[in-house]
């Protein structure tokens, strides 16, 4: 699998106007609260180099914003993290592009990503293409592209709907008593101590709903099928671990469904198996019935095979 090299990526230009909240204040201010992971000391020197612009000019670290102008950082190229940046086709027509993600690829760019990620290796070849959702890093499995305006619309608002149909695969620690089960916790924001806060359960969440099928059970492990109907930020690892059997290996969540004590932990990080084996829906082009399926990892398949 061909993996990301060491070379330096072309950079990026970030762009934004600038809100009524940021109104009077001075630039070098709010990059450093803004972009709180780099220091007003640092912001300084970015905005010396040039490399800060407030509408087409150059800025002055004391200059004071107005609503509607356009804030200007153009990062110079860095080295990105290595990531495998392989992928299978496994639907594609005019309308829509469905790609097999490997672990270990992001689907979109952040936390130090941007070439290494599922979206540029895409565009590399369909330059259109858009994704309608995305996986964790560490998930692997079907990621859905639209490749028109129309498919997109059409697919996000039957994503909206609760019209597509989601399955993933999982391992998970223990054996669970019941054969099928559904969880329902709601789906939030709580404190978390290096990044301030995560998605988590919490009872004044969003709710959410996972209904959990057993496959196989195995020693300390047990294999299970999860079709969601919603979509929350990590459900699937927040929704087991709710239930009392969080993903095997999974660094973050512990039982209840909350970010375990003694973890630093992050959401991006790795060591679980997770599968987006099924995406159903209708076809926005012709309205036929579509399923697009990913084979499941070895890992992640029962003792038949399957």
């Amino acid at each position: 699998m061909a993996t990301g090299d060491s070379s330096l990526n072309d950079g990026f230009e970030y762009s934004e106007r600038v809100g009524a909240g940021a109104s009077g204040l001075s630039v070098v201010s709010y990059l450093a609260g803004r972009y709180s992971h780099s220091t007003s000391a640092a912001w300084r020197e970015r905005i010396a180099s040039g490399r800060v612009l407030l509408d087409g000019v150059p800025a002055l670290p004391e200059t004071l914003l107005h609503a509607g102008q356009v804030l200007v950082w153009r990062r110079p190229p860095w080295q990105e993290p290595d990531a495998p940046l392989s992928y299978a086709v496994l639907f594609r027509d005019g309308h829509l592009l469905a790609v097999l993600k490997p672990s270990g690829l992001p689907t979109v760019p952040g936390g130090g990503f941007l070439e290494h990620t599922l979206l540029h290796q895409v565009r590399r070849r369909h330059r259109e293409a858009s994704p309608l959702h995305r996986l964790g890093r560490a998930t692997t499995g079907v990621v859905l592209f639209a490749r028109t305006e129309e498919a997109a619309r059409a697919l996000t608002r039957a994503w909206r709907r609760g019209e597509v149909r989601k399955v993933y695969r999982a391992l998970v620690g223990g054996l669970p008593r019941e054969d099928r089960f559904t969880v329902e916790a709601p789906i939030g924001r709580v404190p978390h101590r290096l990044l301030g806060s995560v998605h988590a359960a919490c009872a004044g969440g969003k709710p959410s709903f996972s209904r959990v099928t057993i496959l196989e059970r195995r020693e300390e492990t047990s294999l299970v099928e999860v079709e969601i109907t919603t979509g929350r930020p990590h459900q699937i690892r927040i929704h087991l671990a709710a239930a009392g059997h969080p993903l095997a290996g999974d660094p973050l969540y512990g039982p209840g469904g909350l970010p375990r004590d003694e973890t630093g932990a992050l959401p991006g990080d790795s060591g679980y198996l997770l599968h987006a084996r099924l995406l159903g829906f209708r076809h926005p082009g012709t309205d036929e019935s579509v399923e697009v399926e990913a084979p499941a990892p070895l890992s992640l398949r029962d003792s038949r095979g399957f």
